[in-house]
């Protein structure tokens, strides 16, 4: 069967180590559209936050967001939604207290207001780029909680990778753990990870199994490339799941094709070799 979806991570994946769009991988993502090939971004950030890499590819894409809770064409248009319920949300901010200082609420709004957090030391060097490309969406809001006027999309966690896992454990323990899922992403050279509280039926794999129903694809003809654990979920449900030269060390444990790095054009050279090289998949 030939591949009909690729489904594509941003951080790590398609963008290069500068957080940059290397030319072969816009031209790869390009050539597959044309092949009549879907392609979609799968990736943790929001909507806002991913559009100017999908305007880069100068062809449309699908925008799965916010690690599959959110999809929207590129003008902005939503496909699917699963918010996370206020009362999971509010649980959550009230049984993480210890970690409120790394804290956010993200909500899908049009604008202003879209990320919340109560506090943020944003001279920190790995969460001072995010803010400079994202101030005009973020809020304050003191105590945090008190944002949650409707459901938001998630509630996120950002800090070092140890106390990432600190706070991903204690949401793991809590005894209503079973209202929301966890996303997890981790960079430890950066010593930086994401925890992201979401509905529980959302992960990058769930998202890509209820679109390929709806669009009518089998698993086998679709095709993923990521590199990081907020992955797993969408490279177990590929029929070709592919990693990164740079992932994650938990993912080369798998037997899932690798390609190159996200620095030597990984992407590109996946969608050659699997999606437009004649590669048929069982």
């Amino acid at each position: 069967m030939s591949i009909r979806l690729i489904a594509i991570d941003i951080d790590g994946t398609l963008l290069d180590g500068q957080s940059r769009l290397p030319e072969a991988n816009q031209l790869a993502v390009a050539e597959a559209v044309s092949a009549g090939i879907e392609v979609a971004l799968v990736t943790g950030r929001r909507f806002d936050f991913a559009r100017p890499i999908s305007e880069k590819l100068l062809c449309p894409v699908t925008m799965m967001v916010n690690n599959g809770a959110v999809v929207k064409s590129n003008d902005g248009v939503t496909r699917l939604r699963h918010l996370l319920p206020v009362s999971a949300a509010k649980h959550v901010l009230e049984s993480a207290a210890t970690f409120e200082e790394g804290m956010a609420v993200v909500f899908d709004r049009p604008s202003e207001n879209q990320v919340i957090f109560e506090r943020m030391n944003w001279e920190d060097a790995n969460r001072r780029g995010y803010y400079e490309r994202n101030k005009q969406y973020i809020a304050f809001c003191s105590p945090l909680a008190d944002c949650l006027t409707e459901d938001p999309i998630q509630v996120m966690y950002n800090g070092k990778v140890e106390m990432a896992r600190a706070a991903a454990a204690a949401l793991r323990a809590l005894p209503r753990a079973n209202e929301f899922s966890l996303a997890i992403t981790e960079y430890e050279v950066r010593d930086f990870a994401l925890v992201d509280v979401l509905n529980p039926m959302v992960s990058k794999g769930a998202i890509l199994a209820e679109w390929a129903a709806m669009q009518g694809y089998a698993r086998e003809e679709i095709m993923a490339i990521g590199d990081n654990l907020n992955d797993r979920e969408m490279l177990e449900f590929a029929g070709v799941p592919v990693v990164m030269g740079n992932c994650v060390s938990e993912l080369k444990t798998s037997g899932w094709r690798e390609t190159l790095s996200n620095d030597k054009n990984g992407v590109a050279v996946a969608i050659k070799a699997y999606a437009l090289g004649g590669t048929q998949c069982a």
